[in-house]
């Protein structure tokens, strides 16, 4: 049966009840049963069901209404003629009439589905594309007769199988039996090949797949031909660049070498090299090995090359810093036209004056390759080899210039005064003259616990910065261009406070650093009458007489009276005179206010009895330090 019956009771009772015309009351005619049978096709099920339970929402449709999934070829190839045919397998994804697109570009004799002959219509707008009118939902495989040409040119023999939109594309080559099929170089392009065999009575077979994309499957093959050119006499021909880089102390080399080979095979190669000149190097992916013998460089390859090959030859050699240089050409040797150039660059302060080229011509520097216009200076002199000419030399006039160093920025001097008190109170005066070409700010870090009286630059009152490691940051004037380096001066003064002097120790004074070298440095020290104080004979400070400051900006009256405070006061008590200085710092300090401007000049109170100490050549970001040994004088007198 090709129908499908149910029985449903409520449906048969509404059908009864319907169709028989009952009463308002319920009650049923006369000879009418109320209970029966009602047949109902399914269809008509499906829809009263929907009816009753409606879905939450209707299912969405495919995305495609057909997809092409697989298209397999098997052809005869028979001269220039390919015959076979071509099977489809199609998914259908929607109810009703679909189209499904032909692979664009096949010959076509006959279309069948299922066994029965169809009819291909054009698509909609595009007359020259082919589709197949489906209306079965599901898979369905689809066989097409088909022909292809096979396009002949320079000697070689082409089949190309169109992919179209297809998921999988898979083709089966087979050659026609034919004696000349022996040898044949077969050559797969869009795909790969998956297998290569002969089958009876010499017929080539491959198979190979597309890889897709509308990227069309290409079978191309050739006899294949005796290469008897490693039999014949070698000729090649050969570019050599040449790079000469002319250091003081010696000179660099660096040749790029081509070989292309015209006829036959080349094992190894040779190259004249001059006396003067020491290879080094030999690199490159097809080079074996390399040796120089007599004044022959002989560079072996790892095979024998038939067509072209590059690499590159380092060495050095050892020329007149300057004046009239000649410069030792290379040369490949057994080639038939060379090719290539020489470049010569001055390293350091020097230029040419003057070039002595024969063989040669003078060109741009990006006209030798990268190897050359990588290295170009305005120095550099570029030349390119003159096939025609035999003879071939170069010869330079260096000119070398005294190289002047830039100041960046120098403390040209540094000097310090400092006040001890045996209650281990230290006040230092720093003061830096700055000679400055360059540098946008010095810094300068005090030793730990320090802390900031004044500060004042070019005798005016600054606050200075603050880096993040804590250190302080004088900005500096920078000199124009041609005018010399401008000088600054810079003053801080700062006081720390340490541990009380027993009766004998050892005390280390710590300076502070800045990130610049000091020419010299001096160090004005005072200490208590009441005690002796010998600085250590193994730091880089030693005792030696007062000298005043060299340098202009330092020049102060206040600094170079210094000698003479210190006869005045060597009497004094040590206790009236610390507690003296005690109460000005304090009074001083109470005085100050948080914000106000710092003040302009502190006068530093030179007391007691004093040393001087010297040192030379201070190094950049480091804390110089003194170490004192100091024991109390018994009698309490003042030295």
């Amino acid at each position: 049966m090709n129908r499908l019956y149910l029985l449903f009771a409520a449906v048969v009772f509404a059908a009864v009840f319907a169709g028989s015309g009952f009463a308002q009351n319920g009650s049923a005619p006369a000879g009418v049963s109320a209970t029966g049978w009602v047949v109902v096709p399914i269809n008509e099920y499906e829809t009263l069901h929907r009816k009753a339970f409606p879905p939450d929402r209707e299912p969405d449709p495919p995305p495609v209404e057909a997809t092409l999934t697989r298209v397999d070829y098997e052809l005869h190839v028979d001269g220039l003629l390919a015959s076979g045919r071509a099977t489809l397998t199609v998914d259908v994804l929607k109810d009703g009439w679909v189209r499904v697109p032909i692979p664009a570009g096949l010959l076509i004799k006959e279309a069948q589905l299922a066994g029965k002959a169809i009819s291909l219509v054009p698509m909609p707008g595009n007359p020259a594309q082919l589709s197949a009118v489906l209306a079965k939902k599901g898979r369905s495989i689809l066989t097409l007769d088909l022909s292809f040409p096979v396009i002949l040119a320079n000697g070689e023999e082409r089949l190309a199988l169109p992919a179209g939109t297809s998921g999988i594309t898979r083709g089966l080559v087979t050659m026609a039996q034919n004696s000349n099929n022996d040898d044949l170089d077969l050559r797969v392009s869009g795909g790969f090949l998956s297998d290569s065999s002969a089958a009876k009575k010499k017929s080539p077979q491959w198979l190979a797949y597309g890889r897709g994309g509308n990227e069309p499957l290409v079978f191309a093959w050739r006899k294949k031909v005796e290469d008897r050119r490693v039999e014949l006499p070698l000729r090649m021909h050969g570019s050599l660049t040449q790079y000469f880089a002319l250091g003081e102390d010696s000179t660099a080399l660096n040749a790029e070498a081509v070989i292309d080979v015209t006829q036959g095979s080349a094992r190894q190669v040779k190259f004249a090299v001059p006396d003067a000149v020491t290879i080094n190097q030999v690199p490159g992916a097809a080079i074996a090995d390399w040796d120089v013998q007599a004044g022959v460089l002989i560079v072996n390859f790892l095979e024998p090359v038939e067509r072209s090959t590059r690499f590159t030859i380092t060495g050095e050699t050892k020329l007149p810093r300057d004046g009239a240089v000649a410069i030792p050409l290379l040369r490949l040797l057994d080639s038939e036209r060379d090719a290539g150039g020489v470049a010569v660059d001055v390293i350091g302060a020097g230029e040419l004056k003057e070039t002595k080229p024969q063989g040669l011509e003078e060109v741009d520097a990006a006209d030798l390759g990268l190897m050359v216009a990588s290295h170009q200076s305005p120095s550099l002199a570029a030349f390119r080899i003159r096939p025609a000419s035999a003879l071939r030399s170069l010869s330079v006039n260096v000119a070398r210039y005294a190289q002047q160093a830039v100041l960046t920025a120098n403390v040209e001097e540094a000097r310090y005064r400092i006040l001890l008190t045996a209650e281990g109170k230290t006040l230092v005066e720093a003061r830096y003259a700055v000679r400055n070409n360059q540098r946008n700010f010095v810094k300068i870090t005090l030793p730990m616990g320090a802390v900031v009286w004044s500060s004042s630059l070019a005798g005016r009152p600054v606050r200075a910065g603050q880096s993040p490691d804590g250190s302080l940051l004088f900005p500096l004037a920078k000199a124009g261009a041609g005018e010399e380096a401008s000088l600054a001066a810079i003053q801080i003064l700062y006081v720390m406070r340490g541990t009380a002097w027993q009766d004998k120790g050892r005390e280390m004074l710590t300076l502070p650093s800045i990130d610049l070298p000091a020419s010299k440095a001096g160090v004005l020290l005072y200490y208590p009458p009441q005690f002796r104080v010998t600085p250590s004979m193994t730091g880089a400070f030693q005792a030696q007489p007062y000298e005043r400051p060299g340098s202009a900006a330092l020049s102060s009256n206040a600094l170079n009276s210094a000698p003479a405070l210190l006869n005045t006061v060597a009497k004094e008590k040590a206790s009236t005179t610390t507690q003296a200085l005690v109460d000005k710092f304090r009074a001083r300090t109470e005085n100050r206010r948080t914000g106000a401007a710092l003040p302009a000049t502190v006068s530093f109170p030179a007391v007691g009895p004093s040393l001087y100490l010297a040192s030379q050549l201070s190094e950049e970001g480091k804390m110089p330090g003194i170490e004192l040994t100091y024991q109390k004088d018994k009698k309490g007198d003042a030295r």
